[in-house]
C-alpha cells in the first residue's frame, strides 16, 4: 500500500503547486494601496533607507584588533539599522552558525530595526550554496534537473522556506534562473537546473512556489541570465554576445514563465548584453570604454524588465561590491547608476565593518539626495520602488509584524524544524534519485566487496573523502556490505607518483572523485596528455593517473564526478562513472550535502540510481562532438540507456 500512498500524496501535492500557479498568476497584487498610504507619510530618509540591504557578515568593536563574524547583535550596529532606517539586511554563513544563535539574532534584528520591519535576506539556494550553520542542505539545482521532478523542486523550496521562517528570515534569493548551457561557466555550473529552458522555468517555478508556501520571498536570479558566461562576475565584468532574438527565446524564458506566475523579487545580473544595451561607461579601474552591465542598465531593468516583460515586483541587485562593479564604477556612482536605471534595492552598498567606515552608508545617502535634487533620479520613481518594496512585505506577512510569540518558543520551534529528520530524509531520497550513471561497462557496478577487501579512496580534499569513507562505514555498521578496510589519498595539488601507485596496486576496489569548477585538460592531437605534472593542472591529472593505474593492474575503478559533470569527459576510458552534481564532504560531525553519500550507495548497490544528465557533456578529445547528451543516463543493472 505505500507506493500506492505515495503516489497519491504526491499527485495531490502536485495538483495543489498547479493551482498555486495559476492562483498567484491571475490575483492582483495585495496591499498596493495600503502601501501608497504608508509611503506618503515617511521622509525622504525614511524613504532611501528601505532602498538599502547592507550585510554585516563581520564587525570590529570599539577596542577590537579586527573584525570578527557577526553572530550577536550589539550597540553599535543596532545603532547603525536605527540611524539608516535600512529596509533590509542580507546575512550570510559568518551570520548563521548555529539554529537558537539565528534566531536569537534575526529576533534581535527587527527589534533594532525601524517600524517597518526588515527584509532579512539570505543565499539558500540549496546544494553548494547553502549558508545556514545547521539547516538541511539539499542536493541542489542541477541535482534536482536529473531528476526531472517538479514534485521533487517544490519540496526543496519548501522545505528551505520553512526552515527560514523559523529561524526569523523572510527573504530568499533563490531560485537560480541561469540556464547553464557554458560548459566553461565558472560560477553557476550546479547551481543551475540545466541547460534546457523548459526544464529550468518548470524547476524554478515550482521551487519559488515552495518558498512562496512558507511566506518567503524569493528572487530569481541572475537577470537577464549568467547561464552563458565563462568569466565569474565576483572577480570580473563578463559578456553574453547573443542577439535579442536568441536571449528573448532561452535565457529569458525562465524568468518571464516565473514572472507571470507572480514573482516577487527579481537579482540582476552584474553582466554585460549589449544586444539590449551597448552604452559605454568611461571605467574607473583601467581609464577604458565599458559597456555597462545589466544592473546599471536602464534599457535592461525597465525597458526589458518592467515594460516588455511586465514585471511589477522588488527589483534587487547583485551584491554591489563584486568586482564587476566595484572595480569599475565606485561605490557611490554604483548606487546612483542601479537606482536610476530602476531598481528598487540596492544589494551590499557599502562594505561598512565598523563605526570608523560608518560615513560610507552617509556618502551613499548623501549621492542619492543629490540626484534627487539635479533631477537624475525623480522623486516619484523613489515613491514607486518603496511602495513594491512594502507592498511586498504585506504580501508575505512581514508587515505589519507577527511577532506574537516568546524568543524561547521561537528557538524551540526553530529546533525542531530546521535540520529535522523528515528534511534530512527528504534531501537523501532527491541526492539518490539524481545519481546519473554514465557508464557500467561489463558490470563494473555495482561493488560487491569480500569480507576483508581493500578500497582505495582517491578524492582531492579531505571533507571529501571523509564523506566516501564515513558513508562506507555506515553501510558496514548496518551490514549492507562486508567489512573492508579502507585507505584514503588526498590529491589536492599533488603529482601522482610511485607511492599512489602502489596504494592502487595493493587496493581490490578504487574509487575517485573529481572535482573540477572549469574543465581545462591538456589535449594533444586528440588525446588527453597524461605526462602533464603542471600543478595547475592537477585536479585532471592526477584522477587520470589514478584511472590509468587502476586499468593497468586490473582493478575495479569507478570515477565520481563531484561538481560540474563536465569533467566527466576526462575519464573516456574509465569502465564505470557516475555523476552527483555536489563536492561537498563530511566535516565537524555531519554530511554537508547529501550528493556523495547517495553517489557511495548507488556504487554499492544500496539505492537505485534514475538521473539522466540536465546538459550536455561535450567531448575534450573531439571538439564540437557531444559525449554524453542531454537526457543520457544508463540503468545500473543492465548499463543500457534509461
Amino acid at each position: 500500500m505505500k507506493p500506492v500512498i505515495s503516489l497519491i500524496l504526491s499527485t495531490v501535492l502536485f495538483l495543489s503547486c498547479v493551482l498555486g500557479v495559476n492562483q498567484t498568476a491571475k490575483a492582483k497584487p495585495r496591499g498596493s494601496a495600503d502601501a501608497k498610504q504608508i509611503v506618503d507619510h515617511m521622509t525622504l530618509d525614511e524613504k532611501l533607507g528601505q532602498m538599502l540591504m547592507p550585510d554585516f557578515r563581520n564587525w570590529q568593536k570599539e577596542g577590537e584588533s579586527s573584525p570578527k563574524a557577526f553572530t550577536e547583535m550589539n550597540e553599535e550596529v543596532a545603532g547603525l539599522i536605527k540611524k539608516y532606517q535600512f529596509g533590509g539586511v542580507i546575512l550570510f554563513a559568518e551570520n548563521v552558525k548555529t539554529t537558537e544563535q539565528t534566531v536569537r539574532l534575526t529576533d534581535a534584528y527587527q527589534k533594532a530595526g525601524p517600524k517597518i520591519p526588515l527584509l532579512l535576506s539570505i543565499d539558500q539556494e540549496g546544494g553548494i550554496v547553502t549558508r545556514l550553520g545547521e539547516g538541511t542542505h539539499f542536493p541542489g539545482n542541477m541535482a534536482l534537473g536529473a531528476t526531472r521532478s517538479r514534485i521533487n523542486a517544490y519540496q526543496t523550496g519548501s522545505m528551505i522556506g520553512k526552515e527560514l521562517s523559523v529561524l526569523g528570515l523572510n527573504a530568499d534569493f533563490s531560485p537560480v534562473l541561469d540556464i547553464n548551457n557554458n560548459p566553461d561557466n565558472p560560477v553557476i555550473g550546479v547551481r543551475s537546473f540545466g541547460s534546457d529552458r523548459e526544464l529550468t522555468a518548470r524547476l524554478g517555478l515550482y521551487s519559488m512556489k515552495g518558498l512562496q508556501r512558507q511566506h518567503i520571498a524569493s528572487a530569481l536570479k541572475h537577470f537577464p541570465g549568467h547561464g552563458d558566461t565563462d568569466v565569474d562576475s565576483h572577480y570580473g565584468l563578463p559578456l553574453v554576445s547573443h542577439s535579442q532574438e536568441r536571449l528573448r527565446e532561452v535565457e529569458l524564458y525562465p524568468f518571464q514563465k516565473a514572472i507571470d506566475a507572480g514573482a516577487d523579487m527579481v537579482m540582476t545580473a552584474h553582466v554585460q548584453f549589449p544586444a539590449f544595451d551597448d552604452t559605454t561607461y568611461k571605467s574607473k579601474l583601467d581609464g577604458s570604454d565599458i559597456m555597462v552591465p545589466a544592473t546599471l542598465s536602464k534599457k535592461v531593468m525597465t525597458g526589458l524588465l518592467r515594460e516588455e516583460m511586465g514585471f511589477g515586483g522588488v527589483i534587487v541587485t547583485d551584491a554591489l561590491n563584486m568586482k564587476a562593479i566595484a572595480d569599475h564604477f565606485g561605490q557611490e556612482e554604483a548606487v546612483v547608476m542601479a537606482i536610476k536605471a530602476g531598481v528598487d534595492i540596492a544589494l551590499m552598498p557599502a562594505s561598512v565593518t565598523s563605526l570608523k567606515n560608518e560615513h560610507k552608508f552617509a556618502s551613499i545617502i548623501d549621492s542619492l539626495k543629490e540626484a534627487l535634487e539635479k533631477g537624475d533620479i525623480p522623486l516619484q520613481q523613489i515613491n514607486k520602488s518603496v511602495e513594491r518594496i512594502i507592498s511586498l512585505k504585506i504580501k508575505r506577512g512581514i508587515y505589519p509584524a507577527q511577532n506574537d510569540s516568546s524568543i524561547d518558543k521561537k528557538v524551540k520551534k526553530a529546533l525542531k524544524t530546521v535540520g529535522s529528520k523528515h528534511h534530512t530524509k527528504t534531501e537523501q531520497k532527491i541526492a539518490e534519485k539524481a545519481v546519473t550513471v554514465l557508464k557500467n561497462d561489463q558490470h563494473t557496478l555495482p561493488f560487491k566487496p569480500k569480507k576483508g577487501s581493500r578500497i582505495l579512496i582517491a578524492a582531492p580534499y579531505e571533507e571529501q573523502s571523509a564523506s566516501i569513507e564515513k558513508t562506507i562505514h555506515d553501510l558496514m555498521q548496518r551490514k549492507k556490505i562486508n567489512s573492508v578496510s579502507l585507505n584514503k589519498i588526498n590529491f589536492a595539488e599533488k603529482v601522482f607518483n610511485a607511492e599512489y601507485e602502489k596504494q592502487v596496486k595493493e587496493a581490490d576496489y578504487i574509487i575517485t572523485g573529481s572535482y573540477v569548477v572549469k574543465n581545462d585538460p591538456v589535449v594533444n592531437d586528440g588525446v588527453i596528455d597524461d605526462t602533464v605534472t603542471d600543478s595547475n593542472k592537477w585536479a585532471t591529472a592526477f584522477p587520470r593517473a589514478v584511472m590509468n593505474a587502476a586499468l593497468q593492474h586490473k582493478k575495479q575503478f569507478v570515477l565520481m564526478s563531484l561538481r560540474n559533470p563536465y569533467d566527466a569527459a576526462n575519464f573516456e576510458e574509465a569502465r564505470a562513472l557516475i555523476a552527483v552534481y555536489g563536492f561537498k564532504g563530511y566535516a565537524n560531525g555531519r554530511y554537508l550535502q547529501p550528493n556523495i553519500p547517495a553517489g557511495v550507495k548507488a556504487i554499492f548497490g544500496q539505492s537505485k540510481p534514475m538521473g539522466t544528465l540536465p546538459v550536455d557533456i561535450p567531448s575534450v578529445t573531439k571538439p564540437g562532438d557531444i559525449l554524453y547528451p542531454y537526457g543520457y543516463g544508463v540503468n545500473i543493472k543492465t548499463g543500457k540507456p534509461l
